[in-house]
Protein backbone atom coordinates (compact mmCIF):
# COMPACT_ATOMS: atom_id res chain seq x y z
CA UNK A 1 0.00 0.00 0.00
CA UNK A 2 1.04 3.59 -1.16
CA UNK A 3 1.24 5.43 2.48
CA UNK A 4 2.46 9.14 3.27
CA UNK A 5 5.35 9.19 4.99
CA UNK A 6 6.06 11.92 8.01
CA UNK A 7 7.25 15.22 6.79
CA UNK A 8 6.96 16.45 3.09
CA UNK A 9 9.20 19.57 4.17
CA UNK A 10 11.96 18.69 1.92
CA UNK A 11 10.73 19.29 -1.52
CA UNK A 12 8.78 22.83 -0.09
CA UNK A 13 12.01 24.10 1.29
CA UNK A 14 13.94 24.88 -2.61
CA UNK A 15 13.83 27.88 -3.53
CA UNK A 16 12.31 29.70 -6.51
CA UNK A 17 9.50 27.77 -7.86
CA UNK A 18 11.04 24.52 -7.05
CA UNK A 19 7.74 23.65 -4.42
CA UNK A 20 5.70 20.80 -4.95
CA UNK A 21 3.10 21.57 -6.72
CA UNK A 22 0.05 20.75 -5.15
CA UNK A 23 1.04 23.83 -2.92
CA UNK A 24 0.90 26.00 -6.23
CA UNK A 25 -2.03 24.64 -7.45
CA UNK A 26 -3.97 25.63 -4.00
CA UNK A 27 -3.14 29.35 -5.52
CA UNK A 28 -4.23 28.34 -8.69
CA UNK A 29 -7.46 26.68 -7.81
CA UNK A 30 -8.43 29.66 -6.01
CA UNK A 31 -7.57 31.64 -9.28
CA UNK A 32 -10.11 30.27 -10.85
CA UNK A 33 -12.67 31.76 -9.18
CA UNK A 34 -11.26 35.29 -10.34
CA UNK A 35 -10.67 33.85 -14.27
CA UNK A 36 -14.77 32.64 -14.31
CA UNK A 37 -15.35 36.46 -12.95
CA UNK A 38 -12.92 37.34 -16.06
CA UNK A 39 -15.10 34.81 -18.55
CA UNK A 40 -17.93 36.88 -17.70
CA UNK A 41 -17.38 40.53 -17.43
CA UNK A 42 -14.36 40.21 -20.23
CA UNK A 43 -11.53 40.43 -18.59
CA UNK A 44 -9.12 43.31 -18.07
CA UNK A 45 -10.62 46.61 -16.65
CA UNK A 46 -8.77 50.05 -15.60
CA UNK A 47 -5.41 50.93 -16.28
CA UNK A 48 -4.50 47.76 -17.70
CA UNK A 49 -6.68 47.69 -20.34
CA UNK A 50 -5.14 50.93 -21.95
CA UNK A 51 -1.64 49.69 -20.88
CA UNK A 52 -0.55 52.77 -19.32
CA UNK A 53 2.25 52.02 -16.68
CA UNK A 54 0.95 53.94 -13.93
CA UNK A 55 1.43 52.20 -10.38
CA UNK A 56 -1.49 52.16 -7.74
CA UNK A 57 -1.27 53.01 -4.53
CA UNK A 58 -0.25 49.69 -2.74
CA UNK A 59 -0.03 49.32 0.73
CA UNK A 60 3.55 47.45 1.71
CA UNK A 61 4.75 48.04 -1.55
CA UNK A 62 8.55 48.42 -2.03
CA UNK A 63 9.83 51.12 -3.99
CA UNK A 64 12.92 50.84 -6.07
CA UNK A 65 15.56 53.76 -4.27
CA UNK A 66 16.00 56.86 -7.18
CA UNK A 67 19.64 56.69 -8.73
CA UNK A 68 21.42 59.62 -8.54
CA UNK A 69 20.66 60.11 -12.32
CA UNK A 70 16.50 60.54 -11.32
CA UNK A 71 15.21 63.47 -10.72
CA UNK A 72 14.48 64.70 -7.38
CA UNK A 73 10.41 64.21 -6.35
CA UNK A 74 10.56 61.11 -8.63
CA UNK A 75 7.30 59.02 -8.00
CA UNK A 76 6.79 56.24 -5.44
CA UNK A 77 4.46 53.92 -3.76
CA UNK A 78 3.15 55.08 -0.48
CA UNK A 79 3.88 53.23 2.43
CA UNK A 80 6.63 51.62 0.68
CA UNK A 81 10.45 51.01 2.07
CA UNK A 82 13.29 51.53 -0.26
CA UNK A 83 15.81 49.06 -1.60
CA UNK A 84 18.78 49.02 -3.28
CA UNK A 85 19.47 51.91 -5.87
CA UNK A 86 19.10 51.25 -9.39
CA UNK A 87 22.42 51.96 -11.83
CA UNK A 88 21.63 55.15 -13.57
CA UNK A 89 21.90 53.21 -17.20
CA UNK A 90 18.56 51.32 -15.88
CA UNK A 91 16.53 54.56 -14.21
CA UNK A 92 15.77 54.76 -17.91
CA UNK A 93 14.50 51.45 -18.81
CA UNK A 94 11.03 50.14 -19.39
CA UNK A 95 10.95 48.24 -16.17
CA UNK A 96 11.75 51.66 -14.13
CA UNK A 97 8.89 52.79 -14.72
CA UNK A 98 6.69 49.43 -13.48
CA UNK A 99 5.87 47.70 -10.70
CA UNK A 100 6.50 44.23 -10.18
CA UNK A 101 4.17 42.43 -8.25
CA UNK A 102 4.44 38.57 -6.97
CA UNK A 103 5.13 36.15 -3.78
CA UNK A 104 6.64 38.50 -0.55
CA UNK A 105 9.81 36.20 -0.45
CA UNK A 106 10.30 37.47 -3.99
CA UNK A 107 12.71 40.25 -2.93
CA UNK A 108 14.89 37.74 -1.59
CA UNK A 109 15.08 34.69 -4.09
CA UNK A 110 17.62 34.09 -6.89
CA UNK A 111 14.89 33.14 -9.38
CA UNK A 112 12.77 36.46 -8.58
CA UNK A 113 13.71 40.00 -8.25
CA UNK A 114 17.27 39.28 -7.26
CA UNK A 115 17.75 37.25 -10.33
CA UNK A 116 15.92 39.73 -12.62
CA UNK A 117 18.42 42.39 -11.06
CA UNK A 118 21.42 40.14 -11.41
CA UNK A 119 20.71 38.50 -14.88
CA UNK A 120 18.64 40.91 -16.48
CA UNK A 121 19.86 44.24 -14.88
CA UNK A 122 16.37 45.49 -13.90
CA UNK A 123 14.92 47.59 -11.42
CA UNK A 124 11.48 48.39 -11.11
CA UNK A 125 9.40 51.45 -9.81
CA UNK A 126 8.62 49.34 -6.88
CA UNK A 127 7.63 45.76 -5.90
CA UNK A 128 3.92 44.67 -4.59
CA UNK A 129 3.86 41.57 -2.03
CA UNK A 130 1.03 39.68 -3.33
CA UNK A 131 0.69 35.91 -3.93
CA UNK A 132 2.29 32.67 -5.63
CA UNK A 133 1.08 33.02 -8.90
CA UNK A 134 -2.41 33.04 -7.10
CA UNK A 135 -5.55 35.39 -7.80
CA UNK A 136 -3.88 38.62 -5.99
CA UNK A 137 -1.36 38.46 -8.26
CA UNK A 138 -3.91 38.07 -11.29
CA UNK A 139 -5.94 40.93 -10.30
CA UNK A 140 -3.54 43.69 -9.70
CA UNK A 141 -2.22 43.11 -13.16
CA UNK A 142 -5.89 43.19 -14.41
CA UNK A 143 -6.22 46.28 -12.62
CA UNK A 144 -2.93 47.97 -13.32
CA UNK A 145 -1.90 47.76 -9.54
CA UNK A 146 1.14 46.14 -11.00
CA UNK A 147 2.49 46.02 -15.09
CA UNK A 148 4.60 42.64 -14.08
CA UNK A 149 3.15 40.19 -12.37
CA UNK A 150 4.89 36.25 -11.26
CA UNK A 151 2.85 33.80 -12.20
CA UNK A 152 3.50 29.76 -13.55
CA UNK A 153 4.55 29.39 -17.01
CA UNK A 154 1.09 26.78 -17.50
CA UNK A 155 -1.27 29.09 -15.65
CA UNK A 156 -5.04 29.31 -16.90
CA UNK A 157 -5.42 33.00 -16.28
CA UNK A 158 -3.06 33.84 -19.22
CA UNK A 159 -4.94 32.46 -21.85
CA UNK A 160 -8.08 33.80 -20.04
CA UNK A 161 -6.85 37.21 -19.69
CA UNK A 162 -4.92 36.86 -22.66
CA UNK A 163 -1.15 37.98 -20.59
CA UNK A 164 1.73 38.23 -22.65
CA UNK A 165 4.01 35.22 -21.08
CA UNK A 166 7.88 36.74 -21.65
CA UNK A 167 10.43 35.05 -23.02
CA UNK A 168 13.20 33.57 -20.08
CA UNK A 169 16.00 34.39 -22.96
CA UNK A 170 18.44 34.76 -20.79
CA UNK A 171 17.93 31.25 -18.56
CA UNK A 172 17.24 32.69 -14.89
CA UNK A 173 14.73 29.90 -14.48
CA UNK A 174 15.96 26.21 -13.93
CA UNK A 175 14.16 24.32 -16.58
CA UNK A 176 11.10 22.73 -15.46
CA UNK A 177 9.83 20.95 -18.47
CA UNK A 178 7.30 18.41 -18.22
CA UNK A 179 8.66 14.71 -19.16
CA UNK A 180 7.80 10.92 -18.18
CA UNK A 181 9.60 9.51 -15.49
CA UNK A 182 9.35 5.45 -15.87
CA UNK A 183 10.88 2.60 -14.16
CA UNK A 184 13.63 1.47 -16.11
CA UNK A 185 12.57 -2.42 -15.85
CA UNK A 186 9.25 -2.04 -16.99
CA UNK A 187 10.81 0.41 -19.90
CA UNK A 188 13.11 -2.58 -20.89
CA UNK A 189 9.96 -5.25 -20.96
CA UNK A 190 8.08 -2.88 -22.79
CA UNK A 191 10.15 -0.54 -25.26
CA UNK A 192 7.66 0.64 -27.44
CA UNK A 193 6.12 2.72 -24.42
CA UNK A 194 9.11 5.34 -25.09
CA UNK A 195 8.18 5.78 -28.81
CA UNK A 196 4.56 6.63 -27.75
CA UNK A 197 4.79 8.82 -24.71
CA UNK A 198 7.92 10.75 -26.79
CA UNK A 199 5.50 11.25 -29.24
CA UNK A 200 3.27 13.10 -26.80
CA UNK A 201 6.12 15.00 -25.17
CA UNK A 202 7.04 16.60 -29.13
CA UNK A 203 3.40 17.78 -29.41
CA UNK A 204 3.18 19.41 -25.89
CA UNK A 205 3.61 22.96 -26.46
CA UNK A 206 3.50 26.01 -23.78
CA UNK A 207 0.31 26.73 -25.13
CA UNK A 208 -1.45 23.75 -25.15
CA UNK A 209 -0.52 23.02 -21.80
CA UNK A 210 -2.08 26.54 -20.54
CA UNK A 211 -5.06 25.64 -22.80
CA UNK A 212 -5.84 21.99 -21.48
CA UNK A 213 -5.33 23.59 -17.50
CA UNK A 214 -7.85 26.23 -18.59
CA UNK A 215 -10.29 23.42 -19.59
CA UNK A 216 -9.77 21.90 -16.24
CA UNK A 217 -9.73 24.23 -13.84
CA UNK A 218 -11.80 27.10 -15.17
CA UNK A 219 -14.16 25.38 -17.51
CA UNK A 220 -14.19 22.57 -15.08
CA UNK A 221 -14.11 19.92 -17.98
CA UNK A 222 -13.47 16.41 -17.02
CA UNK A 223 -10.04 15.61 -16.83
CA UNK A 224 -10.87 12.25 -18.93
CA UNK A 225 -12.37 14.22 -21.54
CA UNK A 226 -9.93 17.12 -22.21
CA UNK A 227 -7.28 14.43 -22.26
CA UNK A 228 -8.87 12.22 -25.14
CA UNK A 229 -9.69 14.97 -26.84
CA UNK A 230 -6.17 16.37 -26.46
CA UNK A 231 -4.90 12.85 -27.95
CA UNK A 232 -7.78 12.82 -30.97
CA UNK A 233 -6.89 16.30 -31.98
CA UNK A 234 -3.41 16.03 -32.08
CA UNK A 235 -3.67 12.32 -33.90
CA UNK A 236 -2.89 9.75 -31.24
CA UNK A 237 -6.17 7.96 -31.05
CA UNK A 238 -7.55 5.64 -32.11
CA UNK A 239 -4.63 3.45 -32.38
CA UNK A 240 -4.32 -0.56 -31.76
CA UNK A 241 -2.91 -3.74 -30.08
CA UNK A 242 -4.24 -6.01 -26.53
CA UNK A 243 -2.64 -7.81 -23.45
CA UNK A 244 0.54 -5.88 -23.11
CA UNK A 245 0.24 -6.06 -19.88
CA UNK A 246 -0.33 -3.88 -16.98
CA UNK A 247 1.31 -0.31 -16.17
CA UNK A 248 0.44 1.66 -12.82
CA UNK A 249 0.57 5.52 -13.80
CA UNK A 250 0.50 7.46 -10.76
CA UNK A 251 0.01 11.30 -10.05
CA UNK A 252 0.21 13.97 -7.44
CA UNK A 253 -2.99 15.67 -6.44
CA UNK A 254 -3.10 18.76 -8.62
CA UNK A 255 -5.20 19.18 -11.90
CA UNK A 256 -2.32 19.73 -14.24
CA UNK A 257 -0.35 16.45 -12.52
CA UNK A 258 -3.25 14.20 -13.14
CA UNK A 259 -4.20 15.42 -16.16
CA UNK A 260 -0.97 14.70 -18.03
CA UNK A 261 -0.64 11.44 -16.22
CA UNK A 262 -4.32 10.80 -18.13
CA UNK A 263 -3.03 11.57 -21.19
CA UNK A 264 -0.33 9.10 -20.66
CA UNK A 265 -3.06 6.41 -19.22
CA UNK A 266 -5.14 6.65 -22.21
CA UNK A 267 -2.55 6.48 -25.48
CA UNK A 268 -1.64 3.18 -23.30
CA UNK A 269 -4.38 2.43 -23.55
CA UNK A 270 -5.44 2.72 -27.20
CA UNK A 271 -1.94 0.93 -27.78
CA UNK A 272 -3.06 -2.01 -26.10
CA UNK A 273 -1.99 -1.57 -22.25
CA UNK A 274 -4.02 -2.57 -19.24
CA UNK A 275 -3.59 0.74 -16.72
CA UNK A 276 -4.42 0.90 -13.28
CA UNK A 277 -4.21 4.19 -12.37
CA UNK A 278 -3.21 5.68 -9.16
CA UNK A 279 -4.25 9.21 -9.01
CA UNK A 280 -4.58 11.88 -6.47
CA UNK A 281 -1.13 11.26 -4.15
CA UNK A 282 0.26 13.88 -1.90
CA UNK A 283 3.24 14.63 -3.09
CA UNK A 284 6.75 13.20 -4.67
CA UNK A 285 7.72 11.89 -1.15
CA UNK A 286 4.86 8.92 -1.53
CA UNK A 287 5.43 9.07 -5.51
CA UNK A 288 9.48 8.60 -5.41
CA UNK A 289 8.85 5.56 -2.84
CA UNK A 290 6.52 3.74 -4.80
CA UNK A 291 8.36 3.85 -8.18
CA UNK A 292 11.25 2.65 -6.55
CA UNK A 293 9.27 -0.37 -4.50
CA UNK A 294 7.76 -0.98 -7.98
CA UNK A 295 4.11 -0.05 -6.86
CA UNK A 296 4.35 2.51 -9.57
CA UNK A 297 5.53 2.31 -12.98
CA UNK A 298 5.02 6.00 -14.50
CA UNK A 299 4.20 9.15 -13.92
CA UNK A 300 4.09 13.06 -15.09
CA UNK A 301 7.21 15.12 -13.59
CA UNK A 302 9.15 18.32 -14.06
CA UNK A 303 12.96 18.06 -14.53
CA UNK A 304 14.40 20.64 -12.41
CA UNK A 305 11.75 19.76 -9.87
CA UNK A 306 12.81 16.44 -9.51
CA UNK A 307 16.23 17.15 -9.85
CA UNK A 308 16.18 19.44 -7.10
CA UNK A 309 14.20 16.77 -4.93
CA UNK A 310 16.47 14.00 -5.34
CA UNK A 311 19.98 16.27 -4.81
CA UNK A 312 18.46 17.58 -1.79
CA UNK A 313 18.28 21.19 -2.95
CA UNK A 314 21.76 21.26 -4.18
CA UNK A 315 21.06 23.02 -7.17
CA UNK A 316 22.23 21.13 -9.70
CA UNK A 317 19.31 21.98 -12.52
CA UNK A 318 20.01 24.55 -15.55
CA UNK A 319 18.40 26.50 -17.54
CA UNK A 320 19.32 24.49 -20.30
CA UNK A 321 16.53 21.32 -20.32
CA UNK A 322 18.74 19.28 -22.05
CA UNK A 323 21.29 19.39 -19.70
CA UNK A 324 19.12 19.20 -16.56
CA UNK A 325 17.80 15.60 -18.29
CA UNK A 326 21.15 14.63 -18.40
CA UNK A 327 21.88 15.13 -14.96
CA UNK A 328 18.38 14.13 -13.71
CA UNK A 329 19.00 10.78 -15.05
CA UNK A 330 22.53 10.34 -13.06
CA UNK A 331 20.12 10.70 -9.72
CA UNK A 332 17.49 8.02 -11.22
CA UNK A 333 19.95 5.38 -12.65
CA UNK A 334 20.24 4.27 -9.45
CA UNK A 335 16.48 4.21 -8.29
CA UNK A 336 16.06 2.37 -11.77
CA UNK A 337 14.31 5.16 -13.00
CA UNK A 338 14.40 6.47 -16.35
CA UNK A 339 13.38 10.08 -17.91
CA UNK A 340 11.57 10.27 -21.11
CA UNK A 341 11.97 12.86 -23.85
CA UNK A 342 11.17 16.26 -22.38
CA UNK A 343 8.22 18.63 -23.51
CA UNK A 344 8.44 22.26 -24.76
CA UNK A 345 6.03 23.09 -21.88
CA UNK A 346 6.75 24.22 -18.55
CA UNK A 347 5.09 24.74 -15.39
CA UNK A 348 7.87 27.29 -13.79
CA UNK A 349 8.13 30.65 -12.43
CA UNK A 350 7.65 33.17 -15.50
CA UNK A 351 6.66 36.87 -15.47
CA UNK A 352 3.85 38.08 -17.78
CA UNK A 353 2.72 41.75 -18.45
CA UNK A 354 -0.60 42.45 -20.15
CA UNK A 355 -1.51 42.55 -24.00
CA UNK A 356 -1.30 46.19 -24.17
CA UNK A 357 1.58 46.66 -22.07
CA UNK A 358 3.52 44.08 -24.49
CA UNK A 359 1.93 46.05 -27.37
CA UNK A 360 2.70 49.30 -26.18
CA UNK A 361 6.78 48.47 -25.40
CA UNK A 362 6.97 45.73 -27.46
CA UNK A 363 7.41 43.46 -25.04
CA UNK A 364 8.89 39.56 -26.28
CA UNK A 365 11.49 38.93 -23.80
CA UNK A 366 12.21 39.59 -19.87
CA UNK A 367 15.29 41.28 -21.37
CA UNK A 368 13.31 43.81 -23.44
CA UNK A 369 12.08 45.22 -20.21
CA UNK A 370 15.65 46.54 -19.85
CA UNK A 371 15.05 49.42 -23.02
CA UNK A 372 15.38 52.52 -22.64
CA UNK A 373 11.70 53.65 -22.04
CA UNK A 374 10.50 55.68 -24.90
Amino acid sequence: MIGTPPGTAAANAAEGGYAVRLHRMLALGASALVLLGACGTGGSAGPAASGAPSVAPASGAVSAAPSAAASPGASSVPGSTSSSAAPSAAANSIASQMALGGPPECPQRPFCLIGLEKVYGLHFKAFVPLDAGGPLTVAALRTGKIQVGELFTSDPSIQVDNFVLLNDDRHLQASDNIAPVIRTAVLKAHPDIATLLNRISAKLTQQQLVSINKQVVVDKTDTATVARQWLQQNGFMPTGGSNKGTIVVGAVNFPENELLAEIYAQELQANGYTVTRKFGLASREVIQPAMESGQIDLSPEYLASLTEYLDKGAGKATGDPAVTSRILQTYLTPKGETVLNYAPATDENGFVVTKATADRYHLVNISDLAKPAS
